[in-house]
C-alpha cells in the first residue's frame, strides 16, 4: 500500500509537506504514513483517495483499477 502513496505523490512532483497540509499532518507524520511505521486513520485514507481521485481499495492495494467506483 504505501508505495501506492509515495508513486501518486511523486507522479504529481509534490512534497510530502504538502500533501501533509492537505491532511492537516506534521512532514513527518505523512512520512510515517508513506513508509507504514503508522497506520493511516480511515479519514485521511479517504482523504488521499479524494483528493488523488482514486478509491481507498487503490490506497489499500486491494485493486489495481485507479479509477474510482462510481457512485
Amino acid at each position: 500500500m504505501y508505495h501506492r502513496l509515495r508513486n501518486l505523490r511523486e507522479d504529481r512532483d509534490l512534497t510530502q509537506a504538502a500533501v501533509a497540509a492537505v491532511l492537516h499532518v506534521s512532514q513527518t507524520t505523512y512520512s510515517r504514513y508513506e513508509s507504514g511505521t503508522l497506520d493511516i486513520p480511515s479519514a485521511s485514507l479517504i482523504a488521499l483517495a479524494r483528493f488523488y481521485g482514486t478509491s481507498v481499495d487503490y490506497l489499500l492495494g486491494l485493486t489495481d483499477e485507479i479509477r474510482p467506483y462510481r457512485r
